[in-house]
């Protein structure tokens, strides 16, 4: 599958993502069959698709990660964190939530922390070693938006804030990963995620502070 070269420690930073709502299940397969070959940290896929993923991967390094409450973020806590309990159970390993965005822009942080901490808790509640994102959406948010939600990621000690669902109009910037990078410190992981398309891009994300990377050219981004 990989006939030329490619860069595995860059790989391994990378969450192989296939979020389409058209996505079948041979193109889950295939997405499987890529990371196993590749290295990837894990592919993402939408909460129906986990199971199987599981299945493909389990004797693999890659990890599952699924999407929570997405592309919106305006789910009732109550379904968030029941979603987050069946995908955990299906087997994925990583989750990655959708916050409620306007609940943050209307200034609303209480509503936000808890709905972001009753999700952190499922999470530990189901499996010690799972991983909790935050998508932040941060072509609707302003600067200071930004690092209030990365403020409120710390305060509920997630694994990583996340830049972009990639269906929200705008995708990661350098700017947002190294401002979101800047406010959570070293302790937490930034994931640059949306219109990362090529290796120059990943490069850029990770100079700016992300430690892993979500796309769907994840192929054309690793070959040397």
């Amino acid at each position: 599958m990989h006939s030329t070269s490619f860069d595995a420690a860059l790989a391994a930073k990378i969450d192989h993502t296939l979020l389409r709502p058209d996505a079948r299940e041979i193109d889950v397969q295939r997405l499987c069959d890529e990371a196993r070959a590749f290295g990837f940290a894990s592919v993402c896929v939408n909460p129906s698709w986990v199971r199987l993923c599981h299945v493909n991967l389990r004797d693999s390094a890659s990890r599952v990660c699924t999407v929570i409450g997405f592309p919106l973020g305006c789910n009732r806590t109550e379904v968030k964190v029941r979603e987050t309990e069946l995908a955990l159970r299906d087997g994925a390993g990583e989750v990655d939530m959708v916050l409620h965005i306007g609940r943050l822009t209307q200034g609303d942080t209480a509503y936000v922390e808890q709905d972001i901490a009753a999700v952190a808790r499922a999470v530990k509640n189901e499996s010690e070693d799972a991983i909790l994102k935050v998508i932040l959406e941060i072509s609707m948010l302003t600067v200071q938006e930004i690092e209030t939600a990365c403020r409120i990621a710390v305060a509920t000690e997630v694994d990583f804030v996340k830049t972009s669902t990639g269906f929200g109009g705008g995708g990661a910037t350098p700017e947002a990963v190294t401002l979101m990078r800047r406010i959570v410190g070293a302790d937490i992981g930034v994931k640059a995620s949306g219109g990362i398309r090529t290796r120059a891009d990943a490069l850029k994300m990770i100079e700016a502070g992300a430690n892993r990377i979500g796309a769907s050219a994840s192929i054309a981004i690793v070959r040397t």
